[in-house]
């Protein structure tokens, strides 16, 4: 029979202690999975509001700029044509999202001529939108969150009626 070198009293708390030393890893690992997940809604977020944007304006003649570029970055910033209520994504800039069709790419967006009548390209870009973590700070020279990452272009072309 083996002899015990402790008792049960000098158990007590070990649990507790333990505990403590594994929470801070296991929040830090949650805390970057939330931010993780949110910066793939953003992206997501975006893909989607370019794509009904490029959608809106393949029903608007080429030409017609003003108004309904504007409308269309709306779409892209707003989720409608008039401007109203939150940005869908924070920090998205108006100058963020370009907008281009044959009035003024026509290098690459010319209307060109087909069997199937002129095809004109519309392309709606978002460009240099940064994502903003929630949990940015330093702790004793650490810093700690997920760092500001900056997506790749979004973008979308489609075919525009003429």
């Amino acid at each position: 029979m083996m002899k015990r070198f402790y008792s049960k009293k000098q158990q007590h708390g070990v649990a507790a202690v333990e505990f403590g030393i594994l929470i801070v890893p296991l929040l830090l690992m949650l805390l970057g999975l939330f931010e993780y997940g949110r910066a793939i809604y953003q992206y997501n977020t975006l893909v989607k509001s370019v794509r009904y944007a490029t959608r809106y304006l393949t029903a608007v003649a080429p030409g017609n700029t003003a108004n309904e570029w504007d409308k269309a970055r709306c779409l892209v910033r707003y989720g409608n044509t008039s401007c109203a209520g939150n940005l869908l994504v924070p920090g998205l800039t108006a100058a963020m999202v370009t907008i281009c069709d044959s009035t003024n790419c026509a290098g690459t967006h010319a209307a060109v001529a087909t069997t199937e009548g002129v095809v004109n390209l519309v392309t709606v870009d978002v460009q240099g939108y940064q994502f903003q973590s929630l949990f940015n700070f330093t702790i004793g020279g650490l810093n700690i969150g997920a760092p500001d990452i900056t997506f790749d272009a979004i973008g979308n072309t489609m075919r525009q009626v003429l």
